[in-house]
C-alpha cells in the first residue's frame, strides 16, 4: 500500500477511531485502579513501529534496553510486513515475536490488523511503547493491545495531530532530541508511575552504542558478487561507489536533483579509471534509475535498482566502498555494514535523524527554513522548491567521496 494511501486512512479512519476509543477508555478505565495495577513488574513489552525501517534502526538501543529489562523472549514488535526485514537482520527480537501486518490492500490490511490485535490480546503485554510520530492507527492498536502501561506521544497542547487520550504515560515530542535518545527514554518510562512521567523524558543510553553487524553467508556474498560482475562486465569492480538517487514517496522533498547524481558520477569516473558506479533503488524506481545510468553514459556505470532483495542489498553494501544517498532508509541500513555512507539532508534535520556512526558523513545546509517537515505536520510541507537540497553542490559531495576512497585505499586522508 502506498504511503499516501496509508496517510489518508490514518487520518480519516484513525481520528474517529482514537476518539471513540478515548470515550471507551473514560468509561472503562478507572485512573486510580490503573495506577495501582501499573505498579506490578513489567514482564512482557510490546513495541509498535509500523513503518520506516530506517527509524527502526534508530530504535535498536531502545529495543536492547527492553531486552535487558524483561528478557529477549518477552519482547514483541508490531510492524507492517514490508518493514519487518530490518528487524530480522538486527536479530534483537525473536522472529516468532514479530507480528507483521500485510499491506497488499485495504482488505488484507484490515484482516491482518484484526489478527494482530487478537494475537496481542492472547500475549497480554504488560507494557506497550508506541514509537510512531503521532500516527493515529498506531495509538489505537497500542490501546487495543490490552497493555496496562502504554507509552506514546501525546499532543498536550502542542500543534500536533490529534490521536486521542489513549496512553497511560503521555510524552511530549521534543524537536531538539535525537530520535535514538527519544526512543530509549520512552522505554525507561514504563517503569514509572503515570503521574511521575515528565512531559519530556531523560534516559541514559549505554556507553556502547554499536549496532549489530550484518554478516552475509558465503553463498550470499558469492551470488551478489556475481551479479555485480555481470552488470559491471568485469571481475574487478572495486572501488565500488553506490548512488541511491531516489527517495520513497514518503517524502519526495528529500530528493537531490537527478542531474546532480549524473554530474557526480561523471566526476568520479573521471577521478579514477578503476571506479565502478552502481545505481540502487527499489523495483518501482528501476525505470528512472536506468534512465540515470543511460544519462551518465559510461560502461563503468550500471543500475542494480530492482535487481536485489533487501538482504542482497545489504550484502552489496558489504562489497561497496561508499554510498551517496539522500536521507532515507538505506542511510541507516548502511550502518550495519562496513560501507561508508554520505547522506544528504535538507527538509529534515540530522540532529534528529542522522545516523550515529563513524562511517556516516552528513551534508546539511541548515537553511533558515530547514527543517520544514516534522512530527507536528505529519512530515508534510507546503514547500514546492527544495532549495535545501539544491544548494548541496556536486563539488562538495565529490570531495567527500574522494576523501573516503583515499582513506579506504591508502589508509589515510587524500
Amino acid at each position: 500500500m502506498k504511503v499516501a494511501t496509508l496517510r489518508r486512512v490514518d487520518r480519516w479512519l484513525g481520528v474517529p477511531a482514537c476518539g471513540l476509543l478515548t470515550v471507551a477508555r473514560r468509561f472503562g478505565d478507572l485512573r486510580q485502579r490503573t495506577f495501582r495495577r501499573s505498579q506490578r513488574p513489567i514482564e512482557r513489552l510490546l513495541f509498535v513501529k509500523l513503518a520506516e525501517q530506517g527509524a527502526t534502526v534508530l530504535a535498536y538501543a531502545a529495543i536492547r534496553r527492553a531486552v535487558e529489562m524483561v528478557g529477549r523472549q518477552n519482547v514483541y514488535f508490531l510492524v507492517f510486513a514490508e518493514n519487518r526485514f530490518i528487524l530480522d537482520v538486527m536479530d534483537v527480537v525473536p522472529t516468532e515475536n514479530v507480528i507483521a501486518i500485510p499491506t497488499e490492500g485495504p482488505v488484507a490490511t484490515g484482516a491482518g490488523l484484526a489478527r494482530a490485535v487478537a494475537r496481542l490480546r492472547r500475549v497480554r503485554p504488560d507494557a506497550a511503547v508506541d514509537l510512531e510520530f503521532f500516527a493515529r492507527g498506531s495509538a489505537a492498536v497500542t490501546y487495543l493491545s490490552g497493555a496496562r502501561v502504554r507509552v506514546g506521544l501525546h499532543r498536550s497542547g502542542d500543534p500536533a495531530p490529534y490521536r486521542g487520550n489513549l496512553m497511560t504515560h503521555r510524552v511530549s515530542y521534543d524537536p531538539q532530541r535525537h530520535t535514538e535518545d527519544a526512543f530509549a527514554a520512552m522505554v525507561e518510562a514504563v517503569t514509572l508511575p503515570p503521574g511521575d512521567v515528565p512531559p519530556t523524558l531523560q534516559a541514559s543510553l549505554p556507553t556502547d552504542r554499536s549496532l549489530p553487524a550484518f554478516h552475509p553467508q558465503l553463498e550470499e556474498s558469492a551470488e551478489v558478487r556475481g551479479l555485480v560482475q555481470r552488470e559491471a562486465g568485469t571481475r574487478h569492480f572495486q572501488p565500488l561507489v553506490l548512488l541511491n538517487a531516489n527517495a520513497s514517496d514518503l517524502l519526495p522533498l528529500r530528493r537531490w536533483p537527478p542531474e546532480r547524481y549524473v554530474a557526480l558520477a561523471r566526476c568520479l569516473l573521471e577521478y579514477s579509471p578503476q571506479v565502478r558506479i552502481a545505481l540502487t533503488g527499489a523495483p518501482a524506481e528501476a525505470a528512472a534509475t536506468e534512465q540515470l545510468s543511460a544519462a551518465i553514459g559510461s560502461p563503468r556505470c550500471f543500475s542494480l535498482a530492482g535487481k536485489t532483495s533487501l538482504r542482497q542489498l545489504l550484502t552489496l553494501y558489504c562489497l561497496a566502498d561508499v554510498m551517496v544517498t539522500n536521507d532515507s532508509g538505506p542511510a541507516h541500513f548502511a550502518t550495519l555494514t562496513p560501507m561508508d555512507v554520505v547522506t544528504l539532508f535538507g527538509p529534515e534535520t540530522p540532529a534528529l535523524f542522522g545516523a550515529r556512526s563513524p562511517r556516516s558523513h552528513i551534508v546539511y545546509k541548515n537553511r533558515p527554513c530547514s527543517p520544514c517537515v516534522n512530527a507536528y505536520n505529519n512530515r508534510l510541507s507546503t514547500c514546492k522548491n527544495n532549495r535545501c537540497m539544491q544548494e548541496i553542490t556536486v563539488e562538495e559531495v565529490h570531495a567527500i567521496v574522494r576523501r573516503i576512497l583515499g582513506q579506504r585505499r591508502r589508509g589515510g586522508p587524500e
